[in-house]
């Protein structure tokens, strides 16, 4: 009985400490200046500290150890079920719940609470104005001129190694945290995921790790869209949780880098995300856009769609309809009126230069 009151005692402090922890979910001010802007940033930088120590990626292998665990508790207690009294009927399922608390602790320290703070784009002063379908054609038509010209810009492509999209992304960083903290990025730790194969097999580019504060990244990729991506990944470490809003910090980032292949990369990476719009909302300005794309930038949506026909066929039939055709507008859910998040911020970053 001593046991099952101190185990009783544990899931009571712990689900009391986890409920508090939910709680602050409900005040995104509060989890913006106590966590994330207050505990998050020391944390993250302490762990990019530890795990840049070791040149692989350490949250893979924590991972495996957790499911190793698991699965090592479950075959020991299969072999141990006939020897359990009436005492483990209470202390067992108490042990299996406080297991899953202090997952859940530990994942909202170390990275979670980051779901519940206000958008980024209200830190950043950008606007959630919806466009009009001739607005978002106009968007289009910039961006297809834009990524033209910075096509024409680029000379050979580099075959980038890890360490230079550490060092690269970390100097867009640091040129952005002039005009912003939200940018400040310390103790730079990009790495490699352990197995490309396996990563692009499930059509993922790259993934922050929150238990060892890595951003992985897919190095399989093809070259010209690496900056992108690492600059996304590495907004995940700064706290941003939502995929469109690392998108939007991953574009920014990149875009003002000094670097052309930076700027490339994410123009070309927000094209995508703008044409597939425009193919929802108006199929024939869609056909007007594609048809007004560079050779060269055609060529690098052919690389990418072969790319993950190798090793996806979801991730490619999405590119090969977002790129080679146009959308049937009864096979999309929300049809005409659906919005995504990173277009409608384009739109109201870039409203004034349409």
């Amino acid at each position: 009985m001593v046991n099952s009151r101190s185990t009783l005692k544990k899931t009571a402090f712990l689900f009391a400490f986890s409920f508090l922890i939910f709680l602050l979910g409900f005040s995104p001010s509060a989890v913006q200046k106590y966590y994330s802007a207050g505990l998050y940033p020391y944390i993250s930088s302490s762990l990019r500290f530890i795990s840049s120590i070791f040149p692989f990626a350490i949250g893979d292998f924590i991972y495996a150890l957790l499911i190793a665990f698991v699965l090592y508790k479950i075959i020991k207690f299969f072999k141990r079920r006939k020897l359990l009294n009436k005492q483990h009927r209470i202390t067992v399922p108490l042990q299996v719940l406080n297991f899953f608390l202090i997952l859940y602790i530990i994942f909202k320290i170390v990275w979670g609470l980051n779901y519940s703070r206000p958008s980024v784009s209200k830190t950043l002063g950008i606007g959630n104005e919806k466009y009009s379908v001739k607005e978002l054609v106009l968007l289009g038509d910039y961006f297809v001129k834009k990524t033209n010209d910075l096509k024409l810009k680029q000379s050979k492509i580099p075959a980038y190694t890890i360490n230079e999209l550490e060092t690269k992304s970390a100097l867009a960083y640091n040129l952005m945290a002039q005009k912003s903290p939200l940018f400040r990025y310390s103790n730079p730790c990009l790495k490699s995921v352990l197995s490309p194969y396996l990563v692009s097999k499930a059509g993922i580019e790259g993934y922050y790790a929150p238990l060892s504060g890595e951003a992985n990244m897919n190095m399989n990729l093809p070259d010209f869209v690496k900056p992108y991506v690492s600059c996304h990944e590495i907004a995940h470490q700064l706290g941003i949780a939502y995929e469109d809003e690392a998108n939007l910090i991953g574009y920014l980032t990149a875009n003002n880098s000094n670097d052309v292949n930076y700027q490339y990369s994410a123009n070309y990476e927000m094209l995508r995300y703008i044409l597939f719009e425009v193919s929802i909302k108006s199929p024939d300005d869609y056909r007007i856009l594609h048809d007004k794309l560079s050779p060269q930038i055609l060529a690098d949506f052919k690389t990418e769609k072969e790319f993950w026909k190798k090793y996806n066929g979801e991730m490619f039939g999405y590119l090969d309809t977002a790129f080679d055709s146009f959308l049937k507008l009864n096979n999309q859910p929300k049809g005409i009126d659906s919005y995504q998040d990173i277009v409608v911020w384009l739109f109201n970053t870039h409203k004034m230069e349409l």
